[in-house]
């Protein structure tokens, strides 16, 4: 049997109405557009309103990834969501599907903060190269307004809210060329959204804890410092597995974080400025989302062309981080 390959076919992204500039949080916590553009390059963020749930943002962003793709969401064997932000702790993979009607595909949420995405990327890669599934729709999407701490400016400034989607399809030629993921758990302390309990006696000498969520916590530095390592080796490491030379990327798609980081790994591979793809002034940090957000903008800009060979790079919570690179296109 000769192996099967993979080809990502279409996409599709969805962010909220409501958008929020920099001078608008001014009003929030001591600030400027000045001091969060030039540490970040974020000049606004888009900001889900309490009507707008994960999984319609999800469900709108996966519609237009499908049509792009040419199939109809009957074709579907697997839904993976990417995020760290459902609706229901339960998952909200299972809600998207019937929301958009993919009766016989299976659904289930994958949990890799802002690595989310490039981790359900290979995840639905052994999936259709294991021969099982053929046509798979990878979502991520994240809603971290809900999680963010209006009153933290370390913070608050940084995130936003979005939805961003591919269709990934078995294909005669194999256009994931190559990829690597990592974690690293002693360093999870760096970037947190940790449960927060209250310890309740149920009966004489049976306490549980019953509780909600602390808003995300991070140290900006740690964060920061670990980015700009760990990503250009990762991609490093990646480039090598797919016998490919730095010179032969047509695009560098990072997880959209800071614009910092962006200069910064592009820096370090010797990448010039203008094949780093970069939306974040407008949108923020969307976590899971960012690279497919950014990645269906460039696509529909027609930056990004069949055949194109793109590598992408996510890294966030847990700590992870990881790295693919695929061609666009069948």
């Amino acid at each position: 049997m000769h192996n099967i390959g993979i080809a990502i076919t279409g996409s599709g992204s969805a962010v909220p109405e409501t958008s929020v500039d920099n001078e608008a949080l001014t009003a929030l916590v001591e600030t400027s557009d000045e001091w969060i553009a030039t540490r970040t390059g974020i000049r606004q963020r888009r900001l889900a309103n309490p009507a707008e749930s994960l999984s319609v943002l999800a469900a709108r962003a996966s519609s237009q990834a499908i049509a792009s793709a040419g199939i109809s969401a009957a074709d579907l064997d697997l839904i993976i969501l990417a995020t760290s932000t459902p609706d229901d702790l339960f998952g909200s993979a299972c809600q998207i599907q019937a929301e958009i009607g993919a009766t016989k595909a299976v659904a289930f949420d994958l949990t890799a903060a802002c690595s989310g995405f490039i981790f359900g990327m290979v995840t639905a890669a052994q999936y259709i190269r294991s021969g099982v599934y053929q046509n798979v729709l990878l979502i991520g999407a994240d809603i971290l307004s809900r999680w963010v701490d209006w009153q933290d400016r370390s913070t608050c400034v940084l995130f936003g809210d979005g939805a961003g989607a591919v269709v990934m399809q078995a294909n005669e030629s194999d256009r994931l060329l190559g990829f690597t993921l990592k974690s690293d758990g002693s360093q999870n302390h760096f970037l947190n959204l940790a449960y927060q309990a209250s310890c309740q006696e149920l009966i004489p000498n049976v306490n549980i804890s019953q509780g909600k969520y602390h808003p995300i916590t991070m140290n900006g530095k740690e964060v920061y410092r670990f980015a700009v390592q760990k990503v250009p080796e990762v991609i490093d490491k990646t480039l090598f597995q797919a016998n490919l030379n730095v010179d032969q990327i047509d695009w560098l798609l990072l997880h959209q974080a800071n614009q910092r980081i962006l200069d910064a790994v592009a820096q370090r591979l010797n990448i010039p400025k203008e094949k780093v793809i970069s939306n974040l002034a407008n949108y923020g940090n969307t976590s899971a989302a960012s690279i497919p957000i950014a990645l269906d903008e460039a696509v529909r800009q027609g930056k990004i062309k069949p055949n194109d060979i793109i590598a992408a790079s996510g890294f966030g919570a847990g700590l992870t981080w990881g790295a693919a690179i695929f061609q666009w296109g069948r």
